[in-house]
């Protein structure tokens, strides 16, 4: 995926992830559960997209810099953050601008399923970690590819796309599909030991008209995967 992919639409899906279940309801308090008391912490939001969990983040206290490929998406995170934010445009399969051992913590949410390559990822966001810190992040359920198409591998890493409607604008985000023991093995290989392996119940205050109509009594789905891993 190009750098610049959010551009065209980074207003459509910033508006729509306001209020949507995915991100509002699931994903974002998910993360701050995972995060816990981030007081003081130095905290890198790696793709943090317009900026709604750096600014949670630093409600609770965390010292937080923020960085996306997408200059568009950056911008509505500067008017959301304020001037005074810590943000910069960087990309996260490429060296990152920041010193060894930087950050106490770093949150990657929803963002290392676009890539095909975790290796070099990896390793950057190792680099920037002090040892002992907390890489805490989310990516797609490795179940979805399987839901979505009965006939696909589940045990290779394959790439799929699927169209989306983000506030009536139309938009294709193509990812990479992995199984659970590709993601483990690559954090290990990375240098991480895996602390948490959360799937979480969603937000007990979504509206009921967002959730699935077939959800029933179940108070969670299947549709991202949390991690907590630790630098060793």
């Amino acid at each position: 995926m190009r750098a610049d992919h959010y551009d065209s639409f980074a207003v459509s899906y910033a508006r729509a992830n306001e209020s949507g279940l995915f991100n509002k309801y699931y994903a974002r308090p998910a993360m701050i559960e995972l995060a816990g008391d981030v007081r003081g912490h130095r905290v890198l939001d790696a793709g943090c997209g317009s900026g709604p969990l750096f600014e949670d983040l630093r409600a609770k206290g965390a010292i937080v810099t923020g960085f996306d490929s997408s200059p568009a998406m950056l911008e509505l995170a500067r008017q959301r953050l304020g001037d005074d934010a810590d943000l910069l445009v960087a990309d996260l399969s490429r060296p990152l601008p920041f010193a060894n051992a930087a950050f106490d913590d770093v949150v990657v949410s929803l963002v290392l399923h676009y890539l095909q390559d975790w290796t070099a990822p990896l390793s950057e966001l190792r680099r920037v970690l002090k040892p002992g810190g907390r890489l805490l992040l989310s990516v797609n359920h490795p179940r979805i590819l399987e839901s979505s198409d009965p006939s696909a591998d589940y045990f290779s890493v394959t790439q799929y796309s699927e169209e989306y409607t983000f506030d009536d604008q139309r938009a294709v985000l193509t990812y990479w599909h992995r199984p659970l023991h590709a993601m483990s093995d690559a954090f290990t290989e990375a240098g991480f030991r895996i602390a948490v392996i959360s799937e979480p119940p969603f937000s007990p205050s979504t509206p009921r008209e967002l959730l699935p109509p077939d959800i029933g009594d179940r108070r969670a789905f299947i549709c991202f995967l949390f991690f907590v891993l630790v630098a060793c």
